[in-house]
């Protein structure tokens, strides 16, 4: 399950399925591959109940410990990523260090004053204005050229920037810089969207969550904050840069969650949802003759295509988990995929449905690092997917999709469709 070139050809649902009925804690090689060193391995959590327990329980799997890629950081490097929010624990946690006790609740209050359900709502209107102009724009150059358009390179990834910017205060001029820091960061697995990998003095690659691949990005966002501090706007880091609570440090890593985490997760659901529409015309054409509720909807196609493929904890102590035991100290990794897919929670779950309720997949997370930008991401993909089927009468793949090669995130390089005459 670890190499990430296996996830380029597609979901490896035949693999998840022997693992959740036969296997659902099951120990996983990390062998060298891509360019990067071997790792020690991890156990790989399958079954949909057990991805909820391990995600709930803070205080036996910890996000501190060890971070959440599968890959170890570096040593000198885990204390830098553990100023993140989503690499720490909750106060409750006996990881959670004692001079940091409370700062994964505190950041979090924090950060939901800026992502409120009342600012996000504001900007629909322009989330709207821009899904059709990039929409017409897509069939305007299709029907001038051979009648297919991508749906990534021409709509989604400009989509998801520029939505993101708007929230976040970026100003046009600096807006490609948003996309650049993603693709490093997240794409880095792959050669068609990071160029090869920086090597440390020991010859090795420098992860791109590093201190030292991140100091660009940290140095703009003290400078755009010093910026709204003088220029406040409606954005969230106006917000965030007139809170006295919030450090400098806490800011800079803040900036970096929400660039990364707020473009990928619509950058990959957006293209992967209507990949699974053009995949269930049935399906497409209730959506399109409004006998489905949108929102039920975006539900079910992040539960087909979530954004993340996989997220990693540590064991803080020995425990048990479906029968097997995990000792203090070892990898934990969840497969969000896999448990959509689990026919213990899940009636026909290959099946599109777009009507399904109750519907508990975990796309957006559980438990105390559920996604705080969930309302601005359901309402992207709600508007994307009213625009799209307002567009295109008919929804028809015009080439197999192209695949981001990554185990973390479920992103697609390509999905062209036929424009309607």
């Amino acid at each position: 399950m670890f190499d990430p070139r296996l996830y380029a050809s597609g979901t490896p649902h035949d693999r998840y399925r022997i693992l959740r009925d036969h296997h659902p804690v099951a120990w996983q090689g990390e062998p060298a591959v891509l360019g990067w060193p071997a790792g020690p391995g991890f156990w790989a959590v399958t079954r949909h109940a057990d991805v909820v327990r391990v995600l709930k329980d803070a205080a036996t799997y910890s996000s501190y410990l060890g971070a959440t890629q599968i890959r170890d950081p570096a040593p000198d490097d885990l204390p830098f990523i553990r100023r993140m929010m989503l690499n720490q624990d909750p106060a409750t946690a006996a990881t959670a260090p004692a001079a940091g006790r409370g700062d994964h609740g505190r950041l979090r209050r924090l950060v939901s004053r800026a992502f409120t359900p009342r600012l996000v709502a504001r900007f629909e209107a322009r989330v709207r204005g821009r899904a059709r102009t990039l929409i017409a724009s897509a069939l305007a150059q299709a029907r001038a050229g051979d009648g297919t358009f991508d749906v990534v390179t021409a709509v989604t990834d400009d989509y998801a920037l520029l939505n993101l910017a708007d929230l976040l205060g970026v100003p046009p001029a600096d807006r490609g810089l948003l996309l650049h820091w993603t693709q490093r960061v997240i794409g880095y697995q792959d050669p068609d969207e990071a160029p090869p990998p920086v090597l440390g003095p020991d010859g090795e690659p420098v992860n791109p969550r590093s201190p030292a691949m991140l100091r660009d990005m940290f140095a703009y966002a003290r400078t755009l904050a010093a910026h709204k501090r003088d220029h406040p706007g409606d954005d969230v880091l106006t917000i965030l840069a007139h809170d006295p609570e919030l450090t400098t440090a806490e800011l800079e890593m803040f900036f970096f969650l929400l660039t990364v985490a707020g473009n990928d997760t619509v950058r990959s659901a957006a293209p992967g949802g209507l990949l699974a529409l053009a995949e269930s015309p049935g399906e497409y054409e209730r959506l399109r003759a409004g006998t489905v509720d949108v929102g039920t909807a975006v539900d079910e196609l992040l539960r087909r295509h979530p954004p993340v493929l996989s997220f990693r904890r540590t064991a803080a102590r020995d425990t048990v988990l479906a029968g097997t035991r995990v000792a203090a100290g070892d990898k934990v990794v969840v497969f969000h995929a896999s448990a959509h897919h689990d026919e213990r929670v899940f009636t026909d779950p290959h099946r599109l449905d777009l009507s399904r309720s109750p519907n508990p997949h975990v796309a957006f997370g559980e438990g105390p690092h559920v996604c705080l930008g969930a309302h601005f991401a359901r309402l992207q993909l709600r508007v994307f997917h009213e625009e799209v089927a307002r567009a295109l009468p008919v929804l028809r793949l015009a080439a197999p999709p192209r695949r981001l090669v990554s185990h973390f995130i479920n992103g697609l390089k390509s999905v062209r469709v036929e424009a309607p005459a």
